[in-house]
């Protein structure tokens, strides 16, 4: 649901550029239904009596999903907030609209709040989208007149035609959310809050809306910008916050806040991305050819490497054992990045490279040499397997690494090895 704050409720700043001013704010929730609807009874009657809530205090049951969280932001700012799932960035978004109330701390927000948090969840499916688009916008606080105006827009950016006047009910998900997008965007508010909602519709919609919301930035608009989606945040937002279990563990340049965040994501996890797995020797039986014994990367010198750094060369190793002679063995990788949509980056297999492997009874290290590594920082998975034609030998179905790098390239999609030089005519 999209809401408005009222113009009665704006807050007026010494600052002129200041929008939004978040100090010390906490927001607490109770995991056990029958306790919080008692608390919410109790905290009630203590207002109506006039008493302290003791707002700062947990009880049972309950817990911090936001703690001591602070920020400012000013006009034609854009703010990139990342973190896991339950991270309290969605609790964020829904204080700073006003849809919820801090238990402790002080926000003021100054202009028009747009928050995209659920595209279409408040139109009615059985109005028409004409008619959904009026109820929409006048909500977000615009005359008929110029809900009028701005109609043929808002059609022509959601791309609904024809379906227009159907009821909303039978429109698609995607359809839905495209036409609360577009209702949103042209209200053209002060503050947009967008909590993962750039992922509707496809590439074509996708670059149609990160050009309104730069048209919309460069008229003042200030965003904050919610997404997993790392390229998101570092191609919108120059400034970022990352917030873990409702914690602000650092905010300022992107580019940093978003290494140390996806650092994080890799250390966060169970399995070793510190360079090597081992695996347990499986016993033999007949259906056991070979099987693979340990994962890891050297540098050129031999020496284990714990991380890759972009535009470095490394070996990746895959060591085996093998119960016979095998000809034309073909070893696969399949790389995937853990941040963002895990999406696939990298497909490489020996065969295509026609190199058809021996291995020889006993044990083996195949290595695949790079002499670039041309993963942006961050954290990667790769499903590695070893097989011949449809038979596979052994598979490993997530090695994690991670990827460092002392150059700025994070905006980049991969590294670029290259060199320059000034011909003068």
């Amino acid at each position: 649901m999209i809401k408005l704050i009222e113009p009665e409720n704006y807050v007026n700043f010494q600052d002129p550029d200041l929008l939004i001013s978040v100090d010390q704010v906490s927001k607490k929730f109770c995991r056990n239904l029958k306790k919080s609807l008692l608390y919410g009874l109790q905290d009630i009657a203590t207002e109506l009596l006039g008493a302290n809530r003791k707002s700062d205090t947990l009880r049972q049951k309950e817990f911090w999903a936001l703690k001591d969280v602070s920020f400012e932001l000013r006009q034609g700012e854009a703010l990139g907030l990342v973190g896991s799932n339950g991270a309290g960035k969605s609790t964020l978004l829904r204080i700073i609209s006003g849809l919820i109330k801090p238990d402790t701390g002080c926000i003021k927000v100054r202009g028009r709040v747009a928050p995209l948090i659920a595209l279409g969840a408040g139109f009615n499916p059985i109005l028409s989208g004409r008619e959904n688009i009026y109820a929409n916008m006048a909500i977000l606080g615009l005359s008929t007149k110029k809900i009028a105006e701005r109609f043929e827009e808002v059609v022509d950016f959601s791309e609904i035609g024809d379906a227009i006047d159907a009821p909303v009910q039978t429109y698609s998900s995607g359809m839905a959310a495209r036409l609360g997008f577009a209702c949103a965007v042209h209200v053209e508010p002060d503050i947009l809050l967008i909590d993962e909602v750039l992922a509707v519709g496809d590439i074509k919609f996708k670059i149609k809306c990160h050009k309104k919301l730069a048209q919309l930035r460069k008229n003042g608009t200030a965003f904050i910008l919610v997404s997993h989606n790392s390229h998101s945040i570092l191609n919108v937002c120059d400034s970022s916050l990352y917030l873990s279990k409702g914690q602000l563990i650092t905010s300022g340049e992107t580019e940093k806040v978003i290494s140390k965040y996806e650092e994080d994501l890799c250390l966060s996890g169970t399995e070793s991305a510190l360079g090597k797995m081992v695996f347990p020797e499986k016993p033999l039986s007949e259906n056991l050819s070979l099987c693979i014994t340990s994962i890891f990367f050297r540098d050129e010198q031999g020496n284990l490497l714990e991380t890759l750094f972009s535009g470095e060369p490394a070996y990746l190793c895959v060591e085996c054992k093998s119960y016979k002679k095998i000809d034309q063995a073909n070893l696969g990788i399949v790389i995937k990045a853990l941040s963002g949509e895990n999406e696939r980056v990298q497909y490489i297999t020996s065969h295509s490279d026609n190199e058809d492997l021996t291995i020889l009874p006993g044990k083996s290290e195949v290595q695949m040499y790079m002499p670039y590594c041309s993963f942006i920082p961050g954290v990667y998975t790769a499903k590695i397997y070893i097989k011949r034609d449809v038979e596979t030998f052994d598979m490993v179905e997530s090695f994690r690494f991670t990827v460092k790098s002392d150059k700025t390239i994070n905006r980049s999609l991969f590294y670029q090895p290259h060199t320059w030089q000034v011909l003068n005519q």
